[in-house]
């Protein structure tokens, strides 16, 4: 009973910047994992950034140093702050819980709806 609602993308030029949030609600006993994936025009989708229950980052090679993933565990929501974007960064942004409903149920992978983020003059 996991349902993620994602906000913030839009239309944006090269350069700019945008702010991607990503709130989780529902009966969570822990979430493990949260992370933003990207699938572009004619692609495979492909994770952009994780953040672990314990703080640590992960940030595919093409972003890193210019985008932030951060967390506010009182509201379960996970954050993308993307910097200097650029053509490429066009895709349809989804967020990712990786969580359990109780102690001794399995972990699951929940997905957002997904925001379009573009990137274009």
């Amino acid at each position: 009973q996991v349902q993620l609602v994602e906000s913030g993308g839009g239309l944006v030029q090269p350069g700019g910047s945008l702010r991607l949030s990503c709130a989780a609600s529902g009966s969570i006993f822990s979430i493990n994992v949260m992370g933003w994936y990207r699938q572009a025009p004619g692609k495979q989708r492909e994770l952009v950034a994780i953040i672990i229950s314990g703080g640590s980052t992960t940030y595919v090679d093409s972003v890193k140093g210019r985008f932030t993933i951060s967390r506010d565990n009182a509201k379960n929501t996970v954050y993308l702050q993307m910097n200097s974007l650029k053509p490429e960064d066009t895709a349809v942004y989804y967020c990712k819980v990786v969580a359990r409903l109780g102690n001794l149920l399995p972990l699951r992978d929940y997905w957002g709806q997904g925001t379009q983020v573009t990137v274009s003059s």
